[in-house]
């Protein structure tokens, strides 16, 4: 195998599976591993002309952002923006960090009910504009730093703090009109959609007066 073919093979290897899951949490399951192959046809073909500008990582982030707002931009997909993705489709991987309520419990109990609130925590994530979507996800879910952000993004690094704080003003108060936060059981944070939470209420309240 020649150089150029094991450094492109030894990038893929690292990569892929960071990239298919950054992917996923932009645009979705279903486009997710499709989008992940142009990701890496592209940064086959650049490789040769890659000369250190910015980190490997970097520049393999840029143009996986890119190629995903362009799928999202593309006026075939625009319907489908604010579309919610199912809950399962954008579970926890196992080298995944629980970024919103710290580590993972230990008890099986625990870790399902967290990891239905970082579902439903990235479920209004898909909801966003696609410029809140990516900031939130490069910061929150793929853990990088302003300054790797706004070299990704192409924006100087005052605009990109600017722009991931007024990402996380949307959150915030998308969160607040969608999901009901409370201490479980265990006095853990967990969240619910308030769909979800107003059926169990009323479910509950049913078999109450049913048995009294």
């Amino acid at each position: 195998m020649e150089s150029a073919e094991i450094r492109f093979q030894q990038v893929y290897d690292e990569y892929q599976g960071k990239i298919l899951r950054y992917l996923t949490r932009m645009v979705g399951e279903n486009e997710a591993e499709d989008l992940t192959q142009e990701v890496f046809v592209k940064i086959g073909r650049a490789l040769e002309t890659f000369r250190g500008e910015s980190s490997m990582s970097t520049w393999i982030y840029q143009i996986a952002t890119n190629t995903a707002l362009d799928k999202l931009r593309h006026p075939f997909n625009r319907h489908a923006g604010g579309k919610l993705l199912p809950v399962e489709a954008i579970t926890e991987t196992k080298e995944d960090e629980n970024i919103w309520t710290g580590e993972l419990a230990a008890s099986t109990e625990q870790r399902v009910i967290r990891q239905e609130m970082n579902g439903c925590i990235r479920e209004i994530i898909q909801t966003l504009p696609e410029t809140y979507r990516s900031v939130i996800v490069l910061s929150e879910l793929e853990g990088l730093s302003d300054a790797e952000i706004a070299d990704i993004l192409g924006l100087t690094l005052p605009a990109a703090k600017i722009r991931l704080h007024r990402a996380r003003a949307r959150l915030r108060k998308e969160l607040s009109t969608a999901c009901i936060f409370y201490r479980d059981d265990r006095q853990e944070f967990a969240c619910d959609r308030k769909t979800h939470h107003s059926d169990y209420m009323n479910g509950a309240s049913s078999s109450a007066a049913s048995n009294e």
